[in-house]
């Protein structure tokens, strides 16, 4: 029979501290946690001045019209008092 001694034992703690390391970097990469840049639930894409101007330069609207919706988007950006 084998005996492993003292000399093993310190390294118990050793293993299962890389083993949670090794488990919390591999949800971080499979659910890009560090890659979010919005809460959560919420939807990643262009925000709505980027579709308008998509919009105004793809001959959708006209100028008037984007003008008026740029004031709406930008005043409703504004805090409140």
């Amino acid at each position: 029979m084998m005996h492993w001694g003292y000399g093993f034992w310190p390294m118990i703690p050793v293993f299962w501290i890389g083993f949670v390391a090794l488990v919390c970097w591999g949800a971080s990469r499979m659910f890009g946690w560090r890659n979010r840049r919005v809460p959560f639930g919420m939807p990643m894409g262009p925000d709505a001045l980027e579709i308008l101007r998509r919009r105004y330069a793809s001959g959708e609207i006209d100028g008037a019209t984007f003008d008026q919706m740029r004031e709406r988007l930008e005043g409703s950006a504004r805090p409140r008092y």
